[in-house]
């Protein structure tokens, strides 16, 4: 069922992917102390807020490149760009320029799923339907053991080497996520875009493809909803980190040891329960249990808040999105167009996913604003967090029916 190239092809973009979440770690948890240490964990909804402009410029840069270089060296240089900023923000930082806490907050945002995003294009575009439905758990348990060394090793040394240092793992990682995603791409052939949508004919971003298809729309929509829970259960998360864990390197270690055990349970669930749900579960039943887990741990996390259920609530999401929720909405675009695959998703699943995090934040600061309060009380976030998943439910009904539609065209 699998040519030798391909499997080469995969252990090579996997093995990248184990990269870039590797590194991820350390600037996951080491950007949320340092913002948090400098300006507060009240103000992180404003931090939030900035992502929404810095994702349009690197999207169009991004877009710009895939035009004028093609799939593989966009991929590169996006690594490798992501490595040099990070690293100029490290060595800002540590000369006082406190201001860098902010840029690495919200550049961390933009750079993983920017490439990500890369990977899973070369992934859906490369494989059958059926291929994927097989390897797509296997890929993502490959990438999540990077996540769950990551984390460790910053609950490890995040107090020996000090928060600030452990930027420079990041800057390294990347480096390795480029050379193994070129590897990738020449095992498994570059995807080629059609004669209308070579050198970006139908737009660079993507945003005509996006708008002439309702099931484009539809999965944009369908990010929305799942970045407001995440946004709010993001929130209320780091509020009750901070009330915890006043010292930064302590903080910085606890969030480590989370982001590290969330990646080993997404890990498992990436290799156990993933390859058998989506080849003997509808995926009309996928879609719509993930959305009642995340209310049931909502409602919990609102009559009962603490630290555990919070941090409970948080990691839920975030193991069900990086495994059986991502596997399953990959193959919402194997049927679709070399643009729809490689422009549009990057539209919906980089800027969605990241312009819903910061327009949740910016109506969070406008709440805040009107009320002439600090803090929104915390209450507020899980109870938003039911409500979008609730708007999730029938969005992700309407999409798996439209994608039946284009498997059974595609057959016949």
């Amino acid at each position: 069922m699998f040519p030798r190239r391909l499997i080469y092809a995969a252990i090579s973009i996997s093995s990248a992917a184990a990269f870039v979440l590797f590194g991820y770690e350390f600037i996951r948890a080491v950007s949320d102390s340092l913002f948090i240490d400098v300006y507060g964990a009240e103000n992180l909804s404003r931090g939030m807020v900035a992502i929404f402009p810095s994702m349009i410029v690197m999207l169009y840069c991004y877009g710009r490149l895939l035009s004028w270089l093609g799939a593989t060296r966009a991929l590169a240089i996006t690594s490798l760009f992501s490595a040099l900023l990070i690293l100029g923000c490290y060595v800002a930082f540590v000369r006082g320029m406190h201001f860098a806490a902010a840029i690495i907050y919200v550049f961390r945002e933009a750079y993983i799923v920017i490439v990500i995003e890369q990977f899973w294009s070369f992934v859906n575009s490369v494989l059958t339907t059926e291929q994927a439905k097989r390897i797509n758990g296997p890929f993502c348990a490959v990438a999540s053991i990077g996540g769950f060394v990551g984390g460790m090793l910053v609950n490890r040394w995040a107090e020996v080497l000090g928060s600030e240092t452990l930027l420079l793992f990041t800057a390294a990682s990347l480096v390795p996520t480029a050379v193994l995603g070129v590897i990738a791409y020449r095992f498994g052939g570059e995807p080629k875009p059609s004669e209308e949508e070579a050198g970006g004919r139908l737009g660079h971003l993507g945003i005509g493809t996006f708008f002439r298809s309702r099931y484009l729309i539809f999965l944009g929509v369908l990010i929305l909803s799942t970045q407001v829970v995440s946004t709010v259960l993001d929130l209320r998360f780091k509020g009750l980190t901070e009330m915890a864990l006043s010292d930064k390197d302590a903080r910085t270690a606890f969030l480590g040891g989370v982001y590290g055990y969330l990646a080993l349970s997404a890990g498992i669930l990436q290799l156990v329960v993933v390859p058998f749900a989506l080849r003997f579960v509808a995926l009309r039943v996928v879609h719509v249990v993930v959305p009642m887990v995340h209310l049931i741990s909502s409602l919990v996390l609102t009559v009962s808040p603490s630290l555990r259920s919070g941090t409970a609530a948080f990691m839920i999401f975030k193991a069900l999105d990086y495994s059986i929720f991502r596997a399953a909405k990959e193959l919402f675009y194997m049927p679709l167009s070399y643009d729809s695959r490689y422009r549009a998703k990057q539209l919906i699943d980089s800027f969605g996913y990241r312009s819903s995090k910061s327009g949740s934040a910016g109506v969070i600061e406008l709440v805040r604003l009107g009320a002439g309060v600090k803090t929104i009380p915390g209450i507020a976030f899980s109870i938003t967090a039911m409500v979008a998943a609730i708007v999730w439910t029938p969005v992700a009904l309407n999409l798996t029916r439209t994608y039946q539609k284009l498997v059974n065209t595609e057959k016949t």
